[in-house]
Formats: C-alpha cells, structure tokens, sequence
C-alpha cells in the first residue's frame, strides 16, 4: 500500500459545484472521458447518454444491484424522566433484528437504552464503539423489521446533501437506480444513478453485455480519513456478492479479449476483491474491506464508471490509483474549470486505466 500522505488527495471545491438534486433526465447529466495513455487529448466532454458510443462491441458493464433502505431513523431516548431526540444513521446489518448504526448525539446514549422509533418499533443499545458508533437490537426481526424500516426511515442522503437540504419524496426515487433488487445498502452506487431504460436499450444494440453484482454500501463510505499516512486508515467492511454464473460470463468476456467496465467504485472493490492475481474472476460471498490506493495492481476492471469524489476521500485515493494522481488531479481541475457537477447527485467520469491503452 502507498505511504502517500492525505493530503496529497486534497483539493478546492467550490461549494456551487456540488450537486443537491439530479439531472433531469439522469442520462442528461454530464460526462468527462479520461484517457491517461492518450497524449494531448486526455479529457474529452460528453453527455451520459453517449455512453454506448464510448465503448466498444463485447465490452461488459457490471453494475451493483443493491437497494438503498431508508435508513435515517429519527426516534426518543427516555431515562428516567429525561427525553432526548436520537438520529441515526444505519450503516452495517449484523443480523436479522441487529445494525450497527451512527447515532448522535451518541453521547446521549448509554448501554441498555431503549430508541423508540414507533409504537411498533422500537431498540436497545447493545454496545457503543468510537465515532458515534452503536450497535442496535431491533424490537422486530428479518422482513418485519426491513418493513417497519422502510415505512419510518428516510433516504440516508451524504452528509454535504443533508446539511444542505432535507431529504424529500423526490430522494426515495432520486437515490436508487434503475436497477435496484437486493435490499441492504444505507448509501446509493451513485454512479448507476445516470441510467435509464434508453441508455440500456443503447447498450444492447451495440452489443454491449450487462451483468449484475451486489455489494451492500454502508455509510462508512461517508467517512472521513483521518489518519495523515493514509495506510494507517481503517476501512470499514461491506458484505458482497458474485454468484458462480456470474463470474463464468465475466472472465468469458475477458477471454474474448472485450473489457470489464465497474460501474462505481463498489463494483469495483467487490470484483477486485474476487479477483486473482491473473484477473479471473470467482465467485464470492462476505465481507469485503479492501482500500485501494495508488501503487494497487488492478487486477480485474479495464475501465471505471463514477462520479466525482470527495477531497481526501478513500474514493479519490481509489480513482487516483485507477488512472493516476496526477491524472486525476488535473482531470478534476479541468471538471471544476468547465462547471461539472459533484458528488452523489453530480456528473460522472469515465475513467481509463493508466497503462492500458486508450
């Protein structure tokens, strides 16, 4: 892992750069190509629809099927006659009736406690770690809970989003995909947030395959790194999965020599995670906390689809790594210059592996 510090990843964002709301239609947002092998010509402009036509016959776009939970929870600490008003972040399910949260205030809570969210729902405090961490245990278990979860529970949206503006009905349409099935994730794959049924109708009939992996987003990809050596942060860990069908289709794709294109850093880390050191593909299921930063052979992915990331992000050190720092730095130079939006509801890039050819 590099020894770089943490703020050779940061930048200046002007704060009308970042996006509180989405294109109209989602393909109708903005998207810079970045070739770092191309001399001269290394950004290039496009809208999102144009996709398809950026990309080649037999290549292969792998997309992270997870579905966002409505996990901002909002509900009342009572102790002995003294109330307080608890939020929370969901981020991590440990088991059918268990999650591991973000509270705050969490200095509020002691082990014991009980958040009533409802009359019908309702959650112990089990254990306390740092950060405003807790773990919860849910008075309602397995698809009552996920129900009762989604019927009291907002859209999680990132933390420069919600201290801008409150989540609304728009959002719980808004920050899911298209494609959302497996229900888990408490933050979007917000690179998938620029699809729509034409863009894949487009895909199709240029012959380029669509393939689906799940990998649950917690809320520790909001996070920030804080430890000044970045090899010195700890990420936190996310469940995924590649079935067995899968990942045959993936490395018969790589063996007709087309190309593997993650759709989001999620997609990403869950194939690199699956991924040997000869870049085929196997099938996985648990838990994944790989950190990719600059000096990360890439084992698995030929192209990356994402949005632009945070300053001194684990997002900007994985891009960095992808298509180079100093490539990125000045991509994302060139994206604040030409008025690009950012962030989760922002525009996208489509990102070419340093080394390979454009």
């Amino acid at each position: 892992m590099s020894s770089l510090r943490l703020d050779a990843f940061d930048f200046e964002l002007p704060s009308e750069r970042i996006a509180l709301r989405p294109a109209e239609p989602r393909d109708a947002s903005r998207l810079l190509r970045v070739r770092p092998e191309a001399a001269g010509n290394q950004f290039d402009e496009h809208l999102f629809r144009d996709l398809p036509h950026l990309l080649a016959p037999g290549d292969a776009l792998v997309f992270n099927d997870t579905r966002v939970l409505p996990a901002a929870l909002t509900g009342c600490r009572e102790r002995a006659g003294a109330v307080a008003q608890i939020s929370l972040n969901l981020h991590q399910r440990v088991s059918p009736n268990r999650w591991k949260a973000f509270a705050k205030p969490a200095k509020k809570l002691l082990i014991g406690d009980e958040i009533i969210f409802a009359e019908e729902l309702s959650a112990l405090v089990v254990a306390k770690g740092q950060g405003g961490e807790i773990d919860l245990e849910f008075s309602q278990t397995g698809a009552a809970l996920d129900a009762a979860i989604e019927a009291r529970g907002a859209m999680p949206l990132p933390p420069y989003i919600a201290k801008r503006r409150p989540a609304d009905a728009r959002d719980s349409t808004d920050y899911q995909t298209i494609y959302a099935r497996q229900q888990g994730a408490v933050a979007a794959p917000t690179a998938g947030l620029h699809f729509t049924e034409a863009v894949f109708s487009a895909l199709k009939a240029r012959g380029i395959s669509r393939h689906f992996i799940t990998l649950h987003v917690g809320a520790g990809t909001f996070l920030p790194v804080k430890s000044e050596r970045i090899e010195h942060h700890k990420m936190h860990s996310e469940w995924g999965m590649i079935t067995a069908a899968t990942a045959a289709e993936l490395n018969a794709v790589r063996a007709r020599g087309g190309r593997i294109v993650a759709v989001g850093t999620t997609s990403l880390r869950l194939l690199e995670s699956a991924a040997n050191d000869d870049g085929e593909i196997a099938a996985f299921s648990g838990d994944t906390d790989i950190f990719i930063t600059p000096g990360y052979h890439f084992k698995a992915v030929d192209l990356l689809l994402t949005n632009f990331h945070l300053p001194r992000s684990t997002l900007f050190m994985l891009v960095a790594a992808f298509s180079g720092l100093e490539v990125m730095q000045a991509a994302y130079a060139h994206a604040i210059k030409r008025g690009f939006r950012f962030y989760s509801y922002g525009d996208a890039c489509l990102l070419h592996r340093k080394g390979a050819q454009s």
